[in-house]
């Protein structure tokens, strides 16, 4: 598990050329510690204490402004830059190596209990503000400009932009 903690700090400081520190990353990134969080309200909903799941996905966005569902899938390494007003939903699957900046919406488009989330495979960036509904895929590698709104599918390897979004590479 710390070797998990670790990796996500390491990837951050990577992404971030902000970043002063490992140790800064460590204990003042909001992205950084709603991913941490989401982590283990995602244990307790598998492990079937939804209610204590939801409370503690709950209390994770009232400090740190990033909402995750604690049924969405989220991979390793994945960071959140700023944090501030993500929203991830309940059906949806963020591969490894994701980067997102503050805004970014994984919103659902359908009332029923089925697949209603975006997808993102790894190696996504998605820019601020950008929302992302439906169940769509982003496909790995792909980037997605601020302030997007994509309701398609995005190949794998393409930048979008735009509202609607369209390929701009």
């Amino acid at each position: 598990m710390i070797g998990k903690l670790r990796e996500d700090v390491r990837a951050m400081c990577d992404r971030d050329p902000a970043a002063t520190g490992c140790r800064v990353v460590w204990l003042t990134y909001p992205g950084v510690h709603a991913v941490w969080g989401h982590r283990l309200a995602h244990r307790l909903w598998n492990g079937g204490f939804e209610l204590v799941a939801r409370v503690l996905a709950y209390l994770v966005r009232m400090l740190t402004g990033v909402e995750i569902h604690p049924a969405a899938t989220v991979g390793r390494r994945v960071t959140i830059d700023h944090g501030m007003g993500v929203v991830i939903g309940e059906t949806a699957e963020v591969g490894d190596d994701v980067h997102m900046y503050h805004g970014v919406t994984l919103g659902g488009t359908a009332n029923e209990p089925v697949k209603r989330h975006p997808t993102l495979e790894d190696g996504v960036t998605v820019g601020a503000n950008a929302t992302l509904l439906g169940d769509i895929t982003i496909g790995e590698g792909a980037a997605v400009g601020a302030g997007s709104v994509v309701t398609e599918d995005v190949d794998s390897g393409t930048t979008v932009a735009g509202v609607p979004a369209e390929r701009i590479d």
